[in-house]
């Protein structure tokens, strides 16, 4: 049912977006990484960026913003996006200013759910299937004083029927020959004392649709649920976040995975460091997690990110090392698994 929707939203942001005067620009980056395990090398993983943005203005009720990546360094899921290649829009949304304090937003947006990592290419690490989500749905934000809110409806995490691709926190949700992530409702909560502290919490839950029978059953459904901080200390930034999520698989793909366990549940721990000294900026991404699925080991695994960049003007260089001693593969499961490697990173943008 979500993937008949999903052309009515396409034809919205081509007709409404024709109104407003567009914002073009552009970039790339490219990235050379070193594994310390195997001690293999690569350089590449480059990207072409383009960007379409209009802000918030006096002149027009309409605003939006598009994101277009090209390159094998653009996150994306090649084997279960829309394109089946390595190209994809990270983001294409319209919003509508309500009025001053509100707005309403179409198409494929962040979704409402804590905060973000601020590392580049570690990425979201056991923030897993709740970090940098970019989802195709409707959502409704505004505030009063210091009170923020974010509601939205996501019909699926990507454009095409059977694509699971959220781009940057990709590979935790199925797959398209597996199940996808359907029909969800989020609801974000966040006040800010001070201008410095924020305190903050997030709910999701959706459901699950199996892409294996051909009869597309949503059986299976998701729930997770975010308490957060962030704060803001002239050059220091802290985040802290403790997240709980829950994933009851579709029958289907328990019928033919019959060693999978049909629940998933596992809590995580996630705090972020952040310290600006001119050009350059210092950041410790810490995440923790455990899981609570029975039958699966729930000994505490971790994951830490230190890095350092410096903003030489129309981009910026990147120094940044990962060590985890886990992941969580496309059932949200924990995997035990030793990983470490530097990334030196170059993007510059115009």
């Amino acid at each position: 049912m979500a993937g008949l929707k999903l052309p009515l939203l396409s034809a919205i942001l081509m007709t409404c977006s024709v109104a407003a005067e567009p914002t073009l620009s552009g970039g790339f980056w490219i990235n050379y990484s070193y594994d310390e395990n195997s001690y293999d090398t690569h350089f590449g993983d480059q990207a072409l960026i383009a960007y379409l943005d209009k802000p918030k203005s006096n002149d027009s009720s309409f605003f939006y913003s598009g994101e277009f990546r090209i390159g094998p360094g653009s996150f994306t899921d090649v084997e279960n996006n829309t394109s089946g290649q390595n190209y994809v829009l990270h983001k294409a949304w319209l919003g509508y200013k309500v009025n001053e304090s509100n707005s309403l937003i179409v198409g494929k947006s962040q979704v409402p759910f804590g905060w973000k990592t601020a590392n580049f290419w570690p990425g979201d690490m056991f923030l897993a299937a709740y970090g940098d989500q970019m989802d195709v749905g409707v959502k409704y934000q505004g505030g009063v004083n210091q009170l923020n809110y974010q509601l939205a409806y996501y019909l699926a995490d990507d454009w095409a029927s059977t694509s699971t691709d959220s781009t940057d926190d990709n590979r935790h949700w199925g797959s398209s020959s597996t199940y996808r992530k359907v029909d969800t409702a989020v609801a974000d909560l966040s006040y800010t004392l001070n201008n410095q502290h924020t305190f903050a919490a997030s709910y999701q839950q959706g459901k699950l649709e199996e892409l294996i029978t051909g009869d597309r059953h949503t059986d299976g459904d998701h729930s997770a649920y975010v308490i957060y901080y962030q704060g803001q200390f002239d050059q220091l930034t802290t985040k802290l976040s403790y997240i709980d999520g829950k994933r009851d698989l579709p029958q289907a793909y328990l019928a033919a995975n019959p060693d999978v366990a049909s629940t998933i549940d596992n809590t995580r721990y996630a705090g972020e460091l952040g310290y600006t000294i001119g050009n350059w900026y210092f950041v410790l991404d810490v995440t923790l997690a455990k899981s609570n699925t029975n039958g699966v080991d729930g000994d505490t695994v971790y994951a830490f990110a230190p890095g350092v960049r410096y903003d030489y003007g129309p981009g910026w260089l990147y120094l940044e090392y990962l060590n985890q001693d886990a992941y969580f593969d496309r059932n949200m499961q924990i995997n035990q698994g030793d990983f470490a490697a530097w990334y030196l990173t170059f993007d510059y943008y115009w």
